[in-house]
């Protein structure tokens, strides 16, 4: 039951068209807009109206209200990214933002996004351009890669590239390498969003280059070899090298790609950090796409 006082005290709260003609109501407006302060203050009258209803308060005020709604804006156009500590002992921490930029690097990038830049824009032709050419020779030259291209992620490019090239055609994978990482990513799930068919081959921790070739047919487009990033199998365990499945693809006419999980361009190992597959080395054992 509600007591008289309670409703009383319901029936004192303000409409939001008197919020938003009040002094600070207008100040709200003006610093956040207008949709964005009636939401504010439909949530900030809801707080209210909860509160006389638990008994926490007996009354509030439009000036209480409406310093609800500003905290609350506040809060949201504050930025969600601060910096933290990382104490974890992993030093390329996926939830901690993976790597730090060097200082040369963010200088660099607050200098180009401090203003207008050739994004899209060829200077020496004066016409329009493409930016993935920006970093394309750049990675060709650090890699030994005919070409380079920069996405947001190996899921994405694991997508795009089965999407470009095994598009309702098949891609035959290892069992064991059916991984699922942070974040969700599931080789499966993004071999189906590409609309390429996948096979399995082998078994969870035996797989031979012989599994791979029986299961090669007129519908096969690649060979998928998927680093395991996550997990380690140990003991009775077998998987082809890449020079292998290399030969393989190349006499059937398949692309290898190749998701090495970390994408390292130079040797951790120098910074008594474990070794990680390297780019250049995966190509030169014979991979098409790293």
């Amino acid at each position: 039951m509600i007591s008289f006082v309670e409703k009383d005290a319901l029936r004192q709260l303000p409409s939001i068209d008197q919020l938003l003609n009040h002094e600070r109501g207008i100040e709200l407006i003006d610093l956040y807009g207008h949709n964005a302060s009636v939401q504010a203050l439909r949530d900030s009258i809801r707080e209210a109206r909860n509160a006389i209803l638990e008994g926490s308060v007996q009354s509030i005020t439009s000036s209480e209200i409406l310093s609800t709604a500003f905290k609350h804006l506040y809060q949201l156009t504050s930025p969600s990214l601060v910096p933290v500590i990382n104490a974890t002992g992993v030093v390329l921490h996926t939830n901690l933002g993976r790597s730090p930029i060097s200082i040369g690097a963010r200088n660099a990038l607050a200098g180009s996004a401090y203003g207008y830049s050739n994004l899209e824009y060829d200077l020496e032709s004066g016409k329009r351009g493409k930016r993935s050419e920006l970093v394309q020779d750049m990675l060709s030259c650090i890699s030994g890669a005919e070409a380079g291209f920069a996405v947001n992620n190996n899921a994405a490019g694991v997508l795009l590239a089965m999407a470009a090239l095994s598009y309702q055609r098949q891609v035959i994978i290892s069992r064991g390498q059916l991984v699922e990482i942070g974040g969700s990513f599931r080789v499966p799930d993004v071999m189906a969003q590409s609309g390429a068919e996948l096979v399995e081959v082998g078994t969870t921790n035996r797989t031979y280059t012989r599994d791979y070739e029986a299961a090669i047919t007129d519908k096969t487009a690649a060979i998928l070899v998927a680093h395991h990033s996550n997990f380690q199998i140990v003991g009775f365990t077998t998987e082809p090298t890449i020079a292998d499945l290399a030969q393989l693809a190349h006499s059937q006419g398949l692309v290898l790609v190749h998701d090495i999980g970390s994408g390292a361009l130079i040797d951790t190992a120098q910074f008594g950090l474990a070794h990680e597959m390297m780019v250049q080395a995966r190509l030169a054992a014979g991979a098409d796409i790293v």
